[in-house]
């Protein structure tokens, strides 16, 4: 039983694998996952040019690994192999140096690892080019972007129209969380403000926890939590959500009730951009979906 064991945690990529048949994760699954990215991708390296002789294997070798990014031939071989060794945020910056690896590279291997890379939040980019910021333009219904903070950077028209105090003003980037708490005119926009406030921070609190080194995002909490008391008691219960759909009601000072089903599109390229749509609901069974913040 035990030489078994031994072969399995040595040769386990090598096993063969059938269709249709997926076996339990186990709690070595993640490590030997981890394994075979390290492995796919030094086998995937051209050879380095001191490189000399004749080479039975794709890529480079184990050794030569280690020596680029001055880690344990031992602990590299542990590491492809899956077995339990402790893989730091040091040691992982210097294996995906060595391994040549893309942002997105990059990114897959701390994930595999469970750990979180210090340059993430510096890699990020920030300008949108012109057409993402026109993606509002194109919506037929109420729709603006939001970066990490929370600052409306596009919107259309309708958005404008519907926002009232915040997207119709002459600010070049007026904050949500800032116009819900501390503007009198977001308790009379949003119906169940209470409620609605809870769960946006909340909200922001989540994508606050990815990034809590953010110095934008932590000026912005330490601003908001001086000038707002509401903002301070909902900080500190530390509640997070997911920034989920749904109906959402406000009391328009010219239109009065109009209800909209709001929904967030993350942008893959720029992460902590949103793309908010409302799409205008019926106010009642026998209206089709149209503009709801058309006149009745």
């Amino acid at each position: 039983m035990r030489a078994f064991s031994v072969f399995h945690e040595r040769y386990w990529y090598k096993m063969p694998s059938y269709a249709g048949i997926k076996p339990a994760m186990n709690p070595s699954e993640p490590r030997r996952l981890l394994g075979a990215f390290i492995r796919a991708h030094r086998e995937r390296l051209s050879p380095p040019a001191k490189a000399v002789g004749r080479r039975r294997t794709p890529g480079w070798r184990r050794e030569e690994l280690a020596d680029a990014a001055g880690l344990g031939v031992t602990w590299i071989t542990w590491l492809e192999q899956g077995r339990p060794v402790n893989a730091s945020v040091p040691a992982l910056c210097r294996l995906a140096e060595a391994l040549q690896f893309t942002p997105a590279e990059r990114m897959s291997l701390f994930d595999l690892a469970g750990k979180r890379d210090p340059l993430a939040s510096h890699t990020l980019k920030t300008d949108l080019p012109a057409e993402l910021l026109s993606l509002p333009a194109q919506v037929c219904a109420p729709a603006y972007l939001l970066d990490a903070s929370y600052a409306a950077i596009a919107w259309n028209d309708r958005a404008a129209e519907l926002f009232v105090g915040w997207l119709d003003t002459s600010a070049a980037q007026p904050n949500l969380l800032e116009f819900v708490f501390l503007s009198e005119r977001a308790r009379d926009l949003l119906v169940d403000w209470p409620e609605r406030t809870r769960r946006l921070l909340a909200e922001f609190r989540a994508d606050f926890n990815r990034d809590p080194g953010d110095v934008r995002l932590q000026a912005l909490a330490e601003s908001l939590a001086e000038r707002s008391r509401d903002f301070e008691r909902i900080w500190r219960s530390q509640e997070v959500l997911n920034r989920d759909g749904g109906v959402r009601t406000f009391s328009h000072p010219e239109r009065g009730e109009l209800q909209f089903f709001q929904t967030t599109f993350h942008l893959a390229s720029h992460a902590g951009v949103k793309l908010v749509c409302l799409l205008p609901l019926c106010r009642d069974t026998g209206q089709e979906v149209g503009d709801a913040s058309d006149p009745a």
